[in-house]
């Protein structure tokens, strides 16, 4: 199944981060990191004054169901220091499900396509990067979808994929 994952970094040295989830992701053997968007740095949305995150989207291939995807994405951020303390708080890592194939899920644990994702210019602009034209699976057209007033630019290069 093809994926798409949003990662996010706002504490300690957030490119390092990012990096290092990349990699543990893709050390799972249930995941391919095929590749990632740029990294961009963007203005933290809502919760507490905080630092600027760096974002990335990263696209995968998995063979893992979308609970089983969620575990491992979820043991990556424990495996990085992520605490669930503060909603919308500071972060090490944070690591979103945004896509999987056309599914639709609703589901108290999981909620695919992402609910919020066209509402966030930390994702929109690095995912715009990987798909020229994305549909949700409701048919939503990303391009049709205005990109939130949020402050976003670029911060450095695609990150590594381990091969």
């Amino acid at each position: 199944m093809e994926a798409y994952l949003g990662l996010g970094s706002n504490l300690g040295d957030r490119l390092a981060t990012l990096q290092r989830a990349v990699d543990l992701l893709a050390a799972d053997p249930g995941i391919t990191v095929r590749r990632t968007s740029r990294v961009w740095e963007t203005d933290p949305v809502g919760g507490p004054e905080q630092p600027d995150f760096l974002n990335i989207v990263a696209e995968i291939d998995t063979v893992l169901e979308p609970l089983e995807l969620l575990a491992a994405v979820n043991r990556v951020e424990s495996e990085l220091g992520r605490v669930r303390d503060v909603r919308w708080g500071p972060r090490t890592v944070d690591i979103d499900i945004l896509l999987i194939d056309d599914m639709t899920i609703a589901d108290d644990r999981l909620t695919i396509p992402h609910p919020r994702m066209h509402e966030r210019a930390f994702v929109l602009m690095p995912f715009l990067e990987l798909i020229d034209d994305p549909v949700l699976p409701n048919g939503t057209r990303l391009l049709d979808v205005r990109i939130p007033d949020q402050a976003a630019h670029p911060f450095a290069p695609p990150l590594a994929v381990p091969t």
